[in-house]
C-alpha cells in the first residue's frame, strides 16, 4: 500500500514537472529596453537620441528609465525621465494597443536656452504587433506628450514574451 502511494506521488511529480522541463511554459521577461528618437518643441526645442528600459510594476504598469542626448537650440541638450506607462492591453489581445503614462524629467540645456530644469511629464501612445508568428522581437510605438515643452517620440522597444 505505502508502495502504491509512493509510485504514485513520484508519478503526478513527473507529470507536473514536464511542460516545465519541455518548454512549454515560456519564462517572463522582466527587462524591456527601448531606443527611441524624440523632438521636442518648446522655445529651446530638441531632437534627441535616447535609450530607457521598463519593469512590471504589476499586471498593467511598468516603470523605467530613459535617457536622451541631441541637439538643442544652442549646443548639446539631454534629459532623464523617470515614468510609469499604463497599458490598455497587457497581454497582447489586439494587434495594437494605446498606453498612457506620467513621471518626472529632468533636461539640461545650455544656460542660452534656459538651462537644467525638472519638469512634470505626461504621454500617450500606442505600440504595435510582434513580427507576425514571433514571441520575441522589437516592436514599433509612437508618443505625443507633454514635459518641458510638447514631445513627439518614435521608438523601437524590445518585444515582452505574451505581455506589452
Amino acid at each position: 500500500m505505502h508502495i502504491k502511494r509512493a509510485g504514485l506521488l513520484i508519478a503526478l511529480g513527473a507529470v507536473a514537472a514536464l511542460p516545465a522541463l519541455g518548454g512549454a511554459q515560456m519564462n517572463q521577461q522582466k527587462f524591456q529596453s527601448e531606443g527611441r528618437v524624440d523632438a521636442i518643441f518648446a522655445r529651446s526645442g530638441a531632437v534627441e537620441a535616447a535609450y530607457g528600459f521598463t519593469v512590471p510594476a504589476g499586471i498593467y504598469v511598468r516603470s523605467g528609465l530613459v535617457a536622451g542626448i541631441g541637439a538643442g537650440r544652442h549646443g548639446v541638450d539631454g534629459r532623464t525621465d523617470a515614468i510609469a506607462r499604463f497599458s490598455m492591453d497587457p497581454f497582447r489581445q489586439s494587434r495594437w494597443a494605446p498606453y498612457a503614462g506620467a513621471g518626472l524629467s529632468g533636461r539640461y540645456r545650455s544656460e542660452r536656452d534656459g538651462g537644467s530644469r525638472a519638469y512634470l511629464l505626461v504621454f500617450l501612445g500606442v505600440e504595435g504587433p510582434l513580427p507576425l508568428g514571433a514571441t520575441a522581437g522589437w516592436v514599433p510605438a509612437f508618443e505625443l506628450g507633454l514635459g518641458g515643452g510638447a514631445r513627439i517620440g518614435v521608438i523601437l522597444r524590445r518585444g515582452v514574451n505574451a505581455r506589452r
